[in-house]
């Protein structure tokens, strides 16, 4: 008999922490964030929260998919984009009522983690190259962009076999870092970040070989109960603090 009032315990017990936990996330202001800005961001995150006091949910993956999962429901407050195309593929279906804005261009290079190769696209027919990783061309803008560098190039025919697709920059990074791809395209933004000790052999590609890398950012309105909370996001991400943050990760932020 004693055991019912125990059992009945720990399932109150169990309802109030569920609760809590709930609340908890529901206090957060939850922000999609395209995978080459996971470094630069979690700077950017710290400083807003030191400033606010607001705590930030942030999940990383590419423009496209991020973008698909917001039209389909997801409880995003804010998207930080690596494409304009995806915040106005959002105003055009009613999910912001607020113009989404420029905050930063992004910057792409060729990189690789063998000592013995040069990032340049002469390289990139060589035998010695099997495998050359690129983020998707369909849902991440450096993708797109790289696809363009290639193709720009005259170089694509000749390598497009030797193409391995990332599903975002995030994975395309991971097929360099673990050499499972002996070069990639990736972002500037995560070459220079802090988190990558060992920087490899890297070169920035010359920026008029593809479209500018415009990174976005667009308030949510749709279902937005943290809409005071993103404003406040929104107008923070050009402040001469994060400029200067974004700068150092290699971004461009006077164009």
């Amino acid at each position: 008999m004693r055991g019912k009032p125990f059992s009945f315990f720990i399932l109150c017990i169990g309802i109030v922490i569920s609760t809590l936990s709930c609340t908890s996330k529901e206090d957060k202001l939850r922000i999609a964030v395209s995978s080459n800005m996971q470094f630069a961001f979690k700077e950017i995150a710290k400083a807003f929260s030191e400033k606010y006091q607001i705590e930030l949910e942030s999940v990383y993956s590419s423009s496209g998919k991020l973008t698909a999962q917001i039209l389909e429901g997801a409880p995003y407050h804010i998207l930080l984009s690596a494409d304009m195309k995806y915040p106005q593929k959002l105003v055009n279906e009613g999910f912001t009522n607020q113009a989404p804005k420029v905050y930063a261009q992004g910057k792409l290079v060729l990189w690789t983690m063998i000592k013995d190769i040069k990032p340049n696209l002469s390289s990139l027919s060589s035998s010695e190259i099997q495998h050359i990783a690129i983020a998707n061309i369909q849902t991440a803008p450096y993708g797109r962009a790289a696809l363009e560098v290639l193709q720009n190039s005259e170089t694509y025919e000749i390598i497009k076999d030797k193409l391995v697709f990332g599903e975002s920059i995030g994975q395309t990074n991971q097929f360099i870092l673990t050499k499972a791809a002996q070069i990639g395209f990736s972002s500037l933004s995560v070459v220079l970040s802090p988190k990558n000790s060992n920087k490899g052999n890297w070169k920035e590609l010359d920026a008029n070989s593809y479209r500018p890398i415009d990174q976005g950012i667009a308030i949510i309105s749709k279902g937005n109960t943290k809409s005071k909370e993103a404003l406040l996001f929104y107008n923070f991400i050009f402040s001469e603090e994060v400029q200067e943050i974004l700068k150092n990760f290699g971004y461009s932020v006077d164009e």
